[in-house]
């Protein structure tokens, strides 16, 4: 599937409308530069299972968990821009989360620890066309 959008609230919604398609158990990479969007997908995701909260890239920290309401019981947010290889994710405990049916996952550069991620993922590419257009492209394998 292959989506525009003009605006952060353009991609925050179509966020919101991907988590209405989540069932739990899904691990979602997102692929994109610096400053394409990746983030601001993510806060509309969060806003889609209902989770009010700011949510802000865990950049340093590497992995935040946000509870939800409903089916879903939680939204894993992982950040590896600053990861150098799939070992430091195994050692925060991030892959107990993988595969578990409450939960969803969301991965920022999820291309530096593809060694680790399931065939059976989605993964979502974010390029910036211009300062506000992306196009957002979204492949599920498995």
């Amino acid at each position: 599937m292959k989506y525009l959008t003009d605006s952060e609230n353009q991609t925050i919604q179509l966020g919101k409308k991907i988590a209405t398609k989540l069932k739990g158990g899904e691990v979602i990479g997102l692929v994109g530069n610096l400053g394409a969007g990746k983030t601001t997908l993510i806060k509309g995701i969060a806003k889609g299972l209902g989770i009010k909260k700011p949510i802000t890239s865990p950049t340093f920290v590497l992995m935040k968990v946000y509870p939800t309401k409903g089916k879903i019981k939680k939204l894993i947010h992982i950040d590896c821009y600053r990861v150098k290889s799939a070992k430091e994710i195994e050692a925060i405990g991030a892959t107990e989360y993988f595969g578990q049916k409450d939960t969803v996952i969301v991965i920022e550069w999820a291309e530096k620890i593809k060694s680790i991620l399931s065939r059976q993922k989605i993964e979502i590419n974010i390029k910036l066309i211009d300062k506000d257009e992306r196009e957002i492209i979204i492949k599920k394998y498995g």
